[in-house]
């Protein structure tokens, strides 16, 4: 799943011209309000307790698979002749929805409630510019990299605290 975010993105970046082809792009302080930023300082993350850590990685892997669907849907009318980007887009978001539902297993074995689903997405400004929409698909795609890798490292601390 992590070689494949960094595969997700650099398609995307392809696909949306300049300034998004440009070599070295990229834009860390564009965020969107509707998708939690994975980046946290050590300091915190550290203190978290496992059911905060694996609280933020579900609601994280909620709101992107309603955003991944958004860009897809997005890159469908930029990029219609685009099946490589948009086969990409539709697997991320399979693979978020899969994550998703291991991680409610795992919860739900440690005796933690899952979040519930929510709309994250909220109402989505359908009047969004071309260069708007291929912000919010560059953010998205961008964010789920960093969130795959947030939730391994969770995982990999639990695996280290709960051995099988």
């Amino acid at each position: 799943m992590q070689k494949n975010t960094s595969t997700l993105l650099q398609t995307y970046l392809q696909y949306q011209g300049s300034p998004f082809s440009d070599p070295g792009f990229s834009a860390p302080e564009l965020q969107l309000s509707s998708l939690p930023p994975a980046a946290v300082s050590f300091k915190i993350w550290h203190a978290m307790d496992d059911a905060e850590r694996l609280n933020r990685v579900q609601e994280a892997f909620l709101a992107l698979t309603q955003h991944l669907q958004l860009v897809g849907d997005d890159q469908s009318d930029l990029n219609p002749g685009s099946p490589i980007l948009l086969t990409q887009l539709g697997a991320a978001r399979l693979r978020a929805q899969g994550l998703m539902g291991n991680m409610a297993a795992i919860m739900t074995a440690l005796g933690l409630p899952i979040p519930p689903e929510e709309d994250t997405l909220g109402l989505v400004p359908f009047g969004a510019s071309t260069f708007e929409r291929k912000c919010r698909g560059y953010i998205v795609t961008r964010e789920y990299g960093h969130w795959t890798d947030r939730a391994v490292r969770d995982l990999a601390l639990l695996k280290a605290k709960y051995p099988a």
